[in-house]
Order: C-alpha cells, then structure tokens, then sequence
C-alpha cells in the first residue's frame, strides 16, 4: 500500500488539466526526500482564486487570495516524523497528515511573475504545503523559515 493523495477540482473550468500530475509528483518528492515510508493520505483541492480567499478568510480571517493553505492533521516537529504520534484513516491505516488548496489562477500568475512557469511554480507550492503538514513553518524570517526554504530548495532540485 502506497501514499493516496485524493485529488479534486472545485471550480470546473480550471486551466491545467495535467495540475493533478505535477502535485502528486511534487507531493511524492517531498515525503520521498523527507524519509515518509509509511503510506500516508493527504487531501489536495485546486481552486481558483476566489475559492482560495473564501477560505483564507473563513479558516485564518485574512480576506484576500493566497497561492496556497495548508491544513495538518497533526502537530509534528519538522525532520522528525514519528508515525506512533499521527492520526490514521480506521480502514485503510495511512496516515492522515492532512489537506491542501491550492488556486491554479495564482500559480499561472506567479509562474509567469517570477519567470520558471506554472509546472515549476505548483509543484514549488505542493512541496512547501507537504512540508507544513509535516511540521515545518516560517512564521518568522528566522531559523524556521531558512529550514523550511532548505529543505524545499533541496526537494526541488530532485526532480
């Protein structure tokens, strides 16, 4: 049994029909790169814009969009994951580490922002929210943010 990543559009319409390819990809990556043998379920919506601040302002009360949330199951300390301490789907036994959103307006517009493009940018995304179900933050322009950016920059270069 391997990793389930449930994968679901909320707006029919959305650019990128191969966005689902590049998320699982990225999301293998970065459990792959984190040592995450245990088969795991995380949850992914892509949205658009407005989806994305719907929720931003219902779960964090900041009323604009955003690229991407993130939303851990558990409370796990980055480069330490133990799996005794998560959460486990009753049927199947994964792990559950959690749910992301990602709006795929605001990856096309960044990947053409910052110049690499939309397969770069949400595969970039899907990294750094699998590295916030797995514990790791950057509330702070400190250690914790330059771990996290580390280990992205590290995963990313994997592919």
């Amino acid at each position: 049994m391997g990793h389930k990543i449930q994968l679901s559009r909320e707006k029919k319409g959305l650019k990128h029909p191969e966005a689902g390819i590049y998320v699982k990809k990225a999301i293998k990556m970065a459990l792959k790169a984190e040592g995450i043998t245990e088969p795991c379920y995380i949850s992914v919506m892509l949205t658009d814009n407005e989806g994305i601040r719907e929720i931003n302002r219902e779960f964090r009360n900041i009323d604009r969009e955003t690229d991407v949330l993130s939303f851990p199951q558990n409370e796990l300390t980055p480069g330490q994951f133990h799996e005794e301490i998560c959460e486990k789907d009753y049927e199947s036994g994964r792990i559950l580490l959690g749910d992301m959103m990602i709006s795929v307006p605001k990856c096309e517009e960044q990947g053409k922002e910052f110049g690499h493009g939309f397969k770069r940018e949400i595969m970039y995304l899907a990294v750094h929210s699998t590295l916030h179900l797995l514990g790791y933050d950057h509330v702070d322009e400190g250690e914790m943010k330059a771990q996290m950016r580390q280990r992205e920059k590290a995963i990313m270069h994997e592919d």
